[in-house]
């Protein structure tokens, strides 16, 4: 089990950026894949992006070119950049870890609200 810690949401403007960060409990350096996921009101959750133990990176269309996920090994920490916001952007965000194919571990999600 890892236990995830998001922070980093709020507020901003269209246009405007935010980064995401989420902690984990132990080494990520072994954890088969990291990702986030969001939801917004009424809808279901959907994947944003996803970084594996290789490096490999997942973005959902609508966010490519604009979102990018990172992390940072000796801090135990994943990102997720989000620049160019749109008010579609809005919803709940969650941080997702995979230690195992069929084990996925998801913190309590962080909100990000984006204004027209």
């Amino acid at each position: 089990q890892v236990r995830l810690v998001e922070s980093g949401g709020g507020l901003v403007q269209a246009g405007g950026s935010l980064r995401l960060s989420c902690a984990a409990s132990k080494s990520i350096f072994s954890i088969l894949t990291m990702g986030w996921y969001r939801q917004a009101p009424g809808k279901g959750r959907e994947l944003v992006a996803t970084l594996d133990f290789g490096g490999t990176t997942n973005y959902a269309d609508s966010v490519k070119g604009r979102f990018t996920i990172s992390r940072d090994t000796a801090k135990n920490t994943v990102y997720l950049q989000m620049n160019s916001l749109k008010p579609e952007d809005t919803a709940v965000y969650y941080c997702v870890a995979h230690p195992t194919a069929n084990v996925e571990n998801w913190g309590q999600g962080t909100q990000v609200t984006v204004s027209s």
